[in-house]
């Protein structure tokens, strides 16, 4: 198998009738996608160049995804551009592609105007209309490899420019070869899309439902802000997959949903983005009890995931959740500041990735390419790429890898060398303490602690004075009504900083 549509035409040829992708206002069967997806093939095949990126300007929906199969036909690859971005930061990304042909809803005109594209503009509602070219697919089909480029995520940059990670088709398959079967994922089941489409969360939700023949039900932003609602689309919908960021599955249960209703078809709950605290998770233990529950960890420059935990036995507030094994065909390992490998049970290292699930690197960037995506230092025989991902890692003493921060969450204050994760973990201890955040202020030189929950300052200092020494103990303590979430799902560390900094001024 070299090219993902083998997923959308196997699906299509044994489950034609059935419904593949539905959001709020439509929804399409496997035959439906399979034929709209060739119309807009032969429309952008007609005006783009083989294997040129083209950006998708719409929703998530059913029509993104057709659009995204689409450009798949054309033989491109797909960026998702969110109209509800800021402007500036679609012209980055428009302006790092350069592409000539570009995707669009309608709906959306005004706005893409004031981005100022210059090459073509395809309408969805045309594209569909177009007669397929068969000749002309067939043509792209038979041109394709499993190293051509198959989407692109544009993930936020050390220098203030987006960084759009490649991913081949190649990359794609082999996770998914083993990502269903390990989590079950069957055409029986319907995956409840969290995830934005261009978050890499939503690779596995879109080409888990293609290549077993599942539903995949999307459901809308603004529900993960109405736990109610969102509580009675799962129920509704009989959904039985969720493969969602941390944050989300936080939102039902800082907001105690479950006494509202329990979504008792969900059978499998697949989560990453962040730690998972764990008196959350085992609050959807509680209501959930016969679910699956695993941990899955991995940057977007490696596919999706790397690592993956299935939870197995019950954990206190404040244990660490293992981010696990690596999955097959990946090599996972820790490096030192050395660059030797790290083996010994509890000490740190970088973590590190190879394997066929790595990206093609940043696309138009070959100086971040090169920075991250390296040669194994412990190969000095043959070319081998590792991906070093820029997080410290650890065995436990079950041989199991567990996530401790990112290497810049490392500070150095008082003249010790700080985890903030450490901090973070004895915060969550405390009962009261429903969410956290730490960040370090590197000017002030100071530790400051967000959290939502009833307590005050000084009972949480009397509560993590047994775990932690005094120069661990944060600086500043500051009672946020909910911790500000990214687009991706995750808590927002640089709203935190200017709120914080904002306090300060």
């Amino acid at each position: 198998m070299k090219n993902v549509l083998e997923y959308l035409e196997n699906s299509a040829l044994r489950y034609g009738s059935k419904k593949a992708f539905e959001d709020t206002s439509a929804s399409c069967t496997y035959e439906e996608l399979q034929q709209q997806a060739r119309s807009v093939g032969s429309a952008v095949a007609g005006a783009a160049i083989l294997g040129s990126p083209i950006p998708v300007f719409m929703d998530k929906s059913v029509a993104a995804i057709t659009c995204f199969m689409g450009v798949v036909y054309a033989g491109c690859f797909y960026i998702l551009l969110d109209p509800h971005q800021p402007a500036a930061r679609l012209k980055q990304i428009i302006e790092t592609l350069d592409a000539q042909v570009l995707l669009a809803d309608r709906t959306y005109d005004e706005k893409l105007e004031g981005l100022h594209f210059e090459g073509q503009v395809l309408y969805y509602d045309d594209a569909i209309k177009q007669s397929p070219d068969e000749a002309l697919l067939e043509s792209i089909r038979r041109q394709s490899r499993d190293v051509d480029p198959l989407y692109g995520i544009f993930t936020s940059g050390s220098t203030g420019i987006p960084k759009g990670v490649v991913v081949s088709h190649r990359s794609v398959i082999d996770f998914m070869n083993y990502f269903t079967d390990l989590f079950e994922i069957t055409s029986e089941d319907i995956i409840g899309n969290q995830a934005p489409f261009d978050f890499d969360v939503s690779v596995k939700d879109i080409y888990a439902t293609l290549k077993t023949g599942a539903t995949m039900q999307i459901i809308p932003k603004q529900l993960f802000s109405m736990p109610a609602r969102l509580l009675d689309l799962l129920c509704e919908k009989r959904i039985t997959t969720l493969i969602w960021a941390v944050s989300a599955l936080c939102i039902i249960t800082t907001l105690k949903g479950f006494k509202y209703k329990v979504p008792e078809s969900v059978n499998k709950v697949l989560f990453s983005g962040e730690l998972m605290p764990v008196k959350h998770l085992n609050e959807w233990r509680k209501y959930l009890p016969d679910a699956s529950y695993v941990n899955l960890y991995g940057p977007t420059e490696i596919t999706c995931n790397c690592t993956y935990y299935k939870i197995d036995k019950e954990f206190g507030p404040g244990e660490i959740i293992p981010i696990g094994v690596p999955f097959p065909n990946e090599k996972v390992f820790l490096l030192d500041e050395e660059n030797k490998l790290v083996e010994t049970t509890g000490s740190l290292g970088e973590l590190c990735v190879s394997g066929t699930a790595l990206a093609l690197g940043y696309y138009n960037n070959p100086e971040q390419t090169q920075k991250a995506f390296v040669q194994n230092p412990l190969n000095k025989h043959y070319l081998e790429s590792i991906y070093r991902t820029g997080d410290l890692a650890y065995y436990n003493e079950e041989g199991l890898l567990c996530f401790a921060s990112r290497k810049d969450f490392q500070i150095k204050h008082m003249g010790h060398r700080i985890e903030l994760g450490e901090i973070e973990a004895a915060l969550e201890k405390v009962a009261q303490i429903n969410r956290l955040c730490c960040i370090f202020d590197e000017k002030r030189k100071k530790i400051i602690a967000f959290y939502e929950g009833d307590i005050d300052r000084k009972e949480i200092i009397q509560a993590i004075g047994t775990d932690l020494p005094t120069y661990m103990i944060p600086n500043v303590f500051k009672n946020v009504d909910a911790m500000p979430i990214t687009s991706n799902g995750k808590i927002d560390r640089k709203a935190l900083m200017a709120e914080y900094t904002g306090i300060k001024s």
